[in-house]
């Protein structure tokens, strides 16, 4: 790794996670489930639905471990930027393929990190219908097991000082499902088998999600 393309540090993203703990829990009420999941200690990607902008910083603060995530570049503005970027976060260019982002994630992934990706790119329905192939490439080419995540309960119902965040206090569920390989076992990183890592793991998140809202009661989509 060149000094023009530093990886992201682990303290980072662990003062980071310190940050997560203290406002997810003392301004919500998390109940996560499965966290033992998330294997301890090597090269992981954690791929979570997205709803809501709480999505990511829930995540940060509930994982058992620090998360690098991969962020959309219009998020480091003003004093987020040096500050996104000190708690170990990633800015990525999402109109082009961002060669510095590609190599510091791959960086975080080498080191033995936690990656944790949008992998539907925005917020939308947060199903898992629509995925892009940049969570195959790195799942492939970082020879890293991918985690599903459901945030569940942060677009439910407004907050009535903050409409923009869920009520305080409110439950939020996270659920951790199986780690799984995107690949074929080929070790292949063809643009047919990301093609087809990419449909695999449109099953997986999507099974995952629907089996996390019947696990939490929260309402299943048909």
């Amino acid at each position: 790794m060149t000094e023009a393309t530093p990886v992201p540090s682990e303290r980072g993203a662990a003062v980071g996670r310190g940050i997560g703990i203290g406002l997810m829990y003392g301004l919500w009420k998390p109940r996560v489930l499965g966290a033992w999941r998330v294997p301890s200690a090597g090269p992981v990607i954690l791929a979570v639905n997205h709803s809501h902008n709480i999505d990511g910083p829930m995540l940060m603060g509930t994982a058992p471990r620090p998360v690098h995530f991969l962020i959309k570049k219009e998020a480091f503005v003003g004093p987020l930027d040096p500050f996104l970027r000190g708690i170990g976060q990633l800015k990525v260019d999402r109109t082009a393929a961002d060669r510095t982002a590609i190599t510091q994630a791959l960086g975080v992934l080498a080191d033995g990190g936690a990656l944790g990706i949008f992998p539907e790119g925005t917020r939308g329905e947060s199903d898992f219908a629509s995925l892009r192939a940049g969570l195959a490439y790195f799942a492939v080419r970082g020879g890293a097991p991918i985690v599903p995540v459901a945030v569940l309960g942060s677009t439910e119902a407004r907050g009535r000082l903050i409409s923009a965040l869920p009520p305080l206090r409110s439950r939020v569920d996270v659920v951790f499902g199986d780690a799984f390989d995107a690949g074929d076992g080929s070790g292949r990183r063809t643009r047919k088998a990301l093609d087809e890592a990419t449909v695999r793991i449109q099953r997986k998140l999507a099974a995952h999600l629907e089996d996390a809202r019947r696990l939490t009661g929260r309402p299943v989509k048909t």
